[in-house]
């Protein structure tokens, strides 16, 4: 993948200035820098200072063109040039607008000579003044600093290859084996909050467990998950199946706090743990997108659980997944014996 382009530091062009008032070639220069050499020359011509009055004076200093690069940028902000545009996308995004969202609408608009790219807007609202006026919390995604998409972590170290589902066992593929679970989390509408319903199905018995989370920060979701499964027997609890989400961050948890192994669905891909995407759609009859889920009390949610696990299912012979979830439960406590 190409390098983005990064702008010339003050050291940089320090030493463009050295080089330059020695005479040194374009091409030489952009070498030592390990620049291109279109850079130095675009350098040259945009910063470099004409003074009519004190000919003498005129040349390629490196302050100067540090300030009159930062002077440049800074001109060129569209909505510090155009401040009926800037109160526009300001009143947008306190209205719950995202700047993508912005940026298409004014382009939708017949006429319109307002045209200014979703990019302009990120940047203007981490900018010094978007940052005085507290333009980041209105953002769909708060952060106090922006970070490049090259900063981020990659997923790879929070989700190891060795953990991918394809490396998950066939006993397991194929249900032949009882305790191996599938995990995802219920989100509801953004006005109502943040808080979420953690669904996890054990994919023999089809046997659900349901439990609130106030936030999806990861280590209180995987603290609960510990809970409510962490009193089975350990060969009920062999496994767990999640997506790739953040939420999930906190996955080794659960290895030193129940020995249970953990597999990871492939990105974009959550069609893989089919057995939790399949009772979610049988929990959001009772549960839609527009459930305040802080309204729904745990004794609710116990009993839509008690629900869904005495429903006869036909993949399972028309038994109950309690019914057969006790099967297996009592065939390994007669075995402990």
């Amino acid at each position: 993948m190409a390098r983005s382009f990064v702008q010339l530091s003050m050291d940089e062009r320090r030493v463009v200035a050295r080089m330059h008032e020695k005479e040194i070639s374009q091409a030489e220069i952009a070498r030592t820098l390990r620049r291109d050499r279109s850079t130095i020359c675009r350098e040259l011509r945009r910063n470099f200072w004409h003074d009519r009055e004190v000919p003498i004076a005129e040349g390629y200093w490196h302050v100067t063109a540090q300030q009159m690069a930062e002077d440049r940028r800074r001109r060129y902000r569209k909505l510090l040039l155009d401040p009926q545009l800037c109160a526009a996308v300001i009143d947008r995004l306190k209205d719950g607008w995202s700047p993508e969202q912005i940026s298409g609408r004014l382009r939708l608009i017949n006429g319109s000579s307002s045209r200014l790219s979703h990019e302009t807007i990120y940047q203007y609202v981490y900018s010094p003044e978007g940052q005085d006026q507290q333009l980041g919390r209105h953002l769909p995604e708060r952060r106090r600093k922006r970070r490049p998409r090259y900063a981020r972590k990659p997923r790879s170290l929070v989700f190891p290859i060795e953990c991918a589902i394809r490396h998950r066992p066939d006993s397991i593929n194929s249900r032949s084996d009882f305790g191996h679970w599938e995990a995802d989390l219920m989100i509801f509408r953004k006005e109502h909050g943040s808080a979420n319903v953690a669904t996890v199905v054990e994919r023999k018995s089809r046997y659900t467990v349901l439990f609130r989370n106030n936030d999806r920060r990861s280590k209180p979701i995987v603290g609960q998950l510990i809970s409510h499964l962490g009193a089975l027997p350990a060969q009920a609890r062999q496994s767990l199946t999640f997506d790739r989400g953040l939420e999930f961050v906190s996955w080794r948890e659960l290895e030193k706090g129940m020995g249970t192994s953990v597999w990871f669905c492939d990105p974009q891909a959550p069609w893989q743990k089919g057995t939790v995407e399949n009772t979610n759609k049988r929990v959001r009859r009772y549960l839609p997108a527009e459930t305040v889920v802080l309204d729904v009390s745990n004794r609710e949610i116990r009993a839509l659980c008690d629900r869904l696990n005495t429903t006869p299912r036909k993949c399972l012979g028309f038994q109950t997944p309690k019914e057969i979830f006790s099967q297996y439960l009592l065939a390994m406590k007669g075995q402990s014996m």
